[in-house]
């Protein structure tokens, strides 16, 4: 290759590699899969190598990480948060422990398992947790004090510590969450989150701390960044002083003479990997003398002192057998291959999601074929290729009509998705029930999946409408259910008839329509009646909407059984009436922070209060910050408030401003 084509390719892959990089810091939704990212960085880094003038600063190769999200405030690390330098054969390895050897003549390693999770820094004042923040770009992350504060394994207090200590680690989401996650996901009709990589960031990056509290997110301890006053003469005495105040520290980590002793602890990691209740992507080597640390140094990206060795994806080969397909809550028909079993990644598998239609004439998928199989972040099984047709196999093709009720499925126009369009599908009632019960629509308290499961399958209900009717003595057949939980769902179904007209539509499940188009519904239009009025039209003129919302509305409003589900709903005494019209002007021009756990507001509900009277609810302080609603735990948004002299509030003090009276600071 001459340099007029290396140009062009290292151009190329600059481009494929900064989206995805994008996409996998900033958006937690990458493209390629690790094994496809790491093959072309290293393409990158082998033509940069070859030829150096082609090097320049912003190239992937000498950037850390990704820029810190505009939704969070940024945080200058004190500590340069490096990443690791990937190893993909152990003779790479060997040549790291020439190069050492170079400096230090008698290097000690310690092996560890690389956690496939989300990077973090946390910083502690005095015993109690004060910062804690993202990698970002490895000099600026993110302050996500509040919702690290809300996973369990970080210690918010630290006995006997030392005045400052700073820790590295890494947050991750074990396997039992990720699946319960997604199954979560899938009966809501969301798109689940790749892997548990992606999972533990986006958790990690929600601006309500109770979704990530919910989300089982867990961290494990890798370094010590700084600690004053305190010494210590290598990596492993770290460890085990950060075990002693009571982090999760690496889960194994053991101290080797040799290079080729630590490759042998590197083969039986990659050996268990499949046994760990988490993801791991490799493992690390680390030079045990912290002295060395600083003889060795840094390139701009890498410190030279440690390096990881990513283990390859395990792939398997296996047959075909079937193809399972399920309807979702929105009618979508989700086919499922079915195979021989095949061990990966310490598990066995028999069944993979082949996603859509699209995606099987894609592979030329027919019944028989052996095909091969992986896990995509080494937990969700995936067909990856076909490798040999059967003989005189026809292409697969998804049915043709519902495979729950036997209606014709449709596929609009610009989806890849087929629908069975009958709204009395019985595949469709469990999802629509938990949907509709869920907390962000009608927040029926005690009707999770369990529940509802058992009162579809006992025919108690078939549509939401049924809830309405249920009685004492059929809640008292289901499991496990005695007179106070039948007493305590049958008292939550009655006051969620008072969720009002966004609640409703959004636990319709209307495609298309989200909680935010929800309210915008109710807003504008102010009751059911006159919604169902309205022409596609009318409703597409609403700014934030569009023609496919507009659509997709007017499409349910359509569609037979719609009727007389809504005259069911509202016989009932389900209340079909906007009641969020703005209450005043109480908070015209301010601009509000709220921060911590208040006495009886949520956050959502706080911030709603201070859109609903005319302010602003932000998510961040500033010197143009109003008024900060603290409440327990507030964290550093009320330390920044307090810096810069900003009015700090409590509830009362909060609601005292809502009714235009005086108001008293904290």
């Amino acid at each position: 290759m001459d340099k007029q084509q290396a140009e062009q390719r290292v151009k190329e892959l600059r481009r494929i590699i900064e989206k995805n990089n994008r996409l996998y810091y900033e958006k937690d939704a990458p493209e390629l899969s690790d094994f496809e990212y790491d093959a072309l960085s290293r393409e990158l880094k082998a033509l940069e190598a070859q030829f150096p003038e082609l090097v320049t600063p912003d190239s992937p190769t000498q950037k850390v990480g990704g820029a810190p999200s505009e939704k969070f405030e940024k945080v200058e690390h004190k500590v340069r948060m490096e990443s690791l330098q990937d190893a993909f054969s152990f003779d790479e390895l060997r040549e790291f422990d020439r190069r050492v050897r170079q400096v230090i003549p008698e290097p000690k390693y310690v092996v560890e398992a690389k956690i496939d999770g989300l990077s973090v820094s946390l910083e502690y004042h005095n015993g109690i947790l004060a910062v804690g923040s993202t990698r970002g770009d490895g000099d600026v992350g993110e302050n996500v004090t509040d919702n690290l504060l809300a996973i369990r394994d970080i210690p918010a207090r630290l006995e006997n510590a030392p005045e400052l200590l700073e820790v590295r680690g890494e947050v991750y989401m074990p396997h039992a969450a990720f699946a319960k996650l997604v199954e979560e996901q899938e009966l809501a009709d969301k798109t689940p989150f790749k892997n548990p990589r992606n999972a533990a960031a986006g958790s990690l990056r929600q601006k309500d701390s109770r979704i990530t509290a919910g989300r089982g997110l867990s961290i494990f301890v890798f370094n010590l960044q700084q600690a004053q006053p305190a010494s210590f003469a290598t990596h492993h005495e770290t460890l085990d002083y950060l075990k002693g105040l009571g982090f999760p520290v690496s889960p194994r980590y053991t101290v080797f003479a040799d290079i080729e002793s630590a490759i042998a602890e590197i083969e039986e990691i990659g050996r268990l990997r499949g046994e760990f209740a988490f993801d791991i992507d490799g493992a690390v080597i680390k030079v045990d003398q912290l002295d060395a640390r600083p003889l060795l140094g840094s390139t701009a990206k890498f410190p030279r002192w440690a390096i990881a060795f990513k283990y390859p994806p395990e792939e398997k080969e296996t047959i075909l057998r079937s193809v399972d397909v399920t309807v979702g809550r929105t009618g979508v028909l989700t086919p499922t291959a079915v195979f021989d079993p095949v061990l990966l990644a310490g598990t066995t598998v028999s069944r993979a999601i082949l996603h859509n239609e699209d995606f099987i004439r894609q592979l030329d998928l027919r019944i028989g074929d052996t095909i091969k199989v992986s896990k995509a972040g080494d937990i969700i099984p995936e067909v990856v290729a076909v490798t040999r047709h059967a003989e005189d196999a026809p292409l697969y093709r998804l049915p043709e009509v519902c495979p729950s009720c036997g209606e014709p499925v449709h596929r609009q126009e610009g989806e890849a998705a087929l629908r069975c369009t009958n709204p009395e599908c019985p595949a469709q009632a469990l999802r629509n029930l938990i949907h509709f019960a869920s907390r962000d629509a009608m927040d029926i308290d005690g009707l999770g999946k369990a529940v509802a499961a058992q009162l579809v399958d006992k025919g108690y209900v078939g549509s939401v409408a049924d809830l309405y009717t249920l009685t004492k003595e059929q809640l008292l057949t289901l499991d496990k259910f005695k007179e106070k939980s039948a007493d305590n769902l049958l008292g939550a179904i009655e006051n969620s008839k008072k969720a009002g007209l966004a609640r409703l539509l959004f636990g319709l499940g209307i495609r298309n329509i989200g909680d935010k188009a929800a309210a915008l519904l109710a807003r504008q239009f102010g009751s059911m009646n006159a919604l169902r009025a309205a022409g596609a039209e009318q409703v597409a003129a609403i700014e934030g909407f569009g023609e496919v919302m507009a659509q997709s509305l007017a499409e349910f409003m359509a569609r037979e059984g719609t009727a007389d589900l809504l005259e069911r709903l509202e016989a009932a005494g389900v209340d079909m009436e906007d009641h969020s019209a703005p209450r005043g002007s109480a908070l015209a021009g301010l601009t509000i922070v709220v921060t911590g756990t208040l006495p009886t507001l949520s956050r959502s509900e706080a911030q709603a209060l201070i859109t609903e009277n005319g302010g602003k609810a932000a998510g961040s302080v500033s010197k143009k910050t109003s008024y900060v609603l603290a409440g327990e735990a507030a964290g550093s948004k009320l330390d920044k408030a307090m810096q810069l002299g900003i009015p700090v509030l409590d509830e009362a003090g909060f609601m005292a401003l809502l009714a235009g009276g005086q108001t008293e600071e904290k």
